[in-house]
């Protein structure tokens, strides 16, 4: 879908209207894909707009600026103050929330540093990413022919743009086979994560879900279901694992921003335990959503209210 225009987007340190956030055709990440991202989620509470992990996005938002050579022009505290200021002042009750960083006008060759670092937040409404009912009735997925990148190759840490043609590639042979998403396998045929997602497989009680040697991104909210799942008394186990265990798991689902806590019916066509989203998929989604709606304390500080 296109994304739905609002009124005001932040442009290097003030707001500019949508349709003067402009970038010019010579800026370094539009032909070498020098830059990185967040995707962060605001939720409409009783308490009013509230985004959830705002630290933990900018933070990771800084490490990939970081990895990726690139001299930040602002502050941690007024990139967060920004993102909040984005979605007070487009009046936006729940919404998808994007920050880039990025090289603008510079050299043509390839190293950036030269280039100076500019950047946006913008922000709009946005709904279930693979569909109105994948929180419920879950997704049908398939393992991509395509690898997630190698360890040695680009550095998956970062949120980069470049690292997401990759995820291009998963993200169009699934829709073109007819399923709702892929999931890439590792530089050793290990399961990494899908195209934008990570991953978990509930096997005989377990969690499992790979580790970040499997070259997956870090995500914010996988890292807020292992704590939820370790209080409630799950054991999560950080480790690779093969193709196969998708198959004969009890239950999988996926993680991100975009799509939440969503559950994955079937893989290859095989399907995962019953057919359907599993008691311990549910309990983590009810877990999640409770302290997002506000009917759970927000005992760890996860939601940034905006005021």
């Amino acid at each position: 879908m296109a994304i739905p225009k609002t009124e005001w987007i932040w442009q290097n340190g003030k707001f500019v209207q949508w349709d003067d956030a402009t970038v010019h055709v010579t800026a370094h990440a539009l032909h070498y894909g020098s830059s990185v991202f967040e995707g962060l989620r605001a939720y409409d509470t009783p308490k009013g707009p509230a985004i959830l992990g705002l630290q933990s996005h900018v933070r990771r938002l800084f490490d990939s600026c970081k990895i990726m050579r690139m001299e930040m022009p602002f502050t941690p505290d007024q990139v967060a103050d920004a993102v909040i200021e984005t979605v007070r002042r487009n009046r936006l009750a729940s919404c998808y929330i994007r920050p880039l960083v990025y090289k603008g006008v510079g050299p043509i060759g390839l190293d950036a540093r030269t280039a100076p670092t500019e950047m946006v937040i913008f922000a709009f409404e946005f709904g279930h990413y693979l569909g109105d009912n994948a929180l419920e009735e879950g997704v049908d997925v398939m393992v991509s022919s395509w690898r997630r990148i190698a360890p040695d190759t680009l550095a998956t840490m970062s949120k980069a743009g470049g690292n997401y043609v990759s995820s291009q590639f998963i993200s169009m042979e699934a829709a073109d086979l007819g399923f709702a998403e892929g999931i890439g396998l590792d530089a050793n045929g290990l399961v990494s994560e899908g195209s934008g997602e990570n991953i978990f497989a509930i096997y005989r009680g377990v969690i499992y879900t790979p580790p970040v040697s499997a070259s997956i991104l870090l995500g914010v909210t996988r890292d807020c279901i292992i704590t939820l799942a370790r209080e409630l008394g799950y054991e999560v186990r950080e480790q690779t694992f093969p193709r196969e265990m998708l198959y004969v798991a009890d239950e999988v689902f996926f993680t991100g921003t975009a799509v939440e806590i969503s559950p994955v019916r079937s893989v290859d066509r095989v399907k995962v335990g019953n057919g359907s989203r599993g008691p311990i998929t549910k309990r983590l989604q009810d877990e999640f959503f409770g302290i997002i709606n506000g009917s759970i304390p927000d005992r760890h500080g996860w939601m940034a209210i905006v005021k």
